[in-house]
């Protein structure tokens, strides 16, 4: 095989995880550790395509309490409203916040959608050996885990409005359940993203 067409695997390079070290494979070596940190070297992300669907399904499952359930609970005068994601947006689009509601649509709604069903796309992709849009597929999965943490943006709101909104039994504001569903999708999600090694893109094909 030419030379310059080797793949790091193919000329027994190893990428250690942790410092980003590059090393050569030695032959009949089971088992590696990084000269710099000392960490174990894999060709690949230990059971990498198994973890991160496992992590995306738990993500499914946890967006259906996350979307339905109350996220907070609005107490004013002695009355309790509970709110969704959805009638949130709702109510700051009759309020005239209309900026406030496309962020929070976006970071709550459109954003944990778009990150689950990205990597379960690339993850049929590799599967299925799609040769084609390989560039395209791996900046895909750079933007996904790029604008992971901001998914936490609705927790965050509701972390700032319990914090300030807090007169007693006049006025309070306090986390529902989806509040805990929702982080949970978000923590699984990067998870997710942590776990996939973006070289099986590329070698699917």
């Amino acid at each position: 095989m030419d030379k310059e067409r080797l793949t790091a695997r193919e000329a027994g390079l190893l990428n250690c995880l942790d410092c980003h070290m590059l090393t050569t494979k030695r032959d009949g070596a089971l088992q590696m550790r990084c000269p710099h940190c000392g960490a174990r070297l894999h060709l690949r992300k230990s059971n990498g395509m198994a973890r991160t669907w496992a992590l995306l399904i738990t993500s499914l499952i946890l967006l259906l309490p996350a979307n339905l359930l109350p996220i907070m609970t609005v107490t004013y005068l002695g009355e309790k409203e509970p709110n969704t994601i959805i009638e949130g947006i709702e109510h700051f689009i009759q309020s005239g916040d209309y900026f406030i509601a496309i962020i929070i649509f976006f970071a709550s709604i459109l954003v944990p959608i778009f990150k689950v069903a990205g990597i379960m796309l690339i993850m049929i992709s590799i599967q299925k050996r799609w040769k084609t849009w390989l560039k395209h597929r791996t900046l895909m999965f750079r933007i996904i885990k790029f604008i992971g943490r901001w998914s936490m943006l609705d927790i965050f709101v509701i972390a700032v409005m319990v914090a300030l909104v807090n007169l007693g039994t006049l006025t309070s504001i306090t986390p529902a359940p989806a509040a805990t569903y929702f982080a949970a999708v978000v923590i699984s999600t990067i998870l997710a993203s942590n776990t996939f090694d973006t070289r099986l893109i590329w070698e699917g094909a």
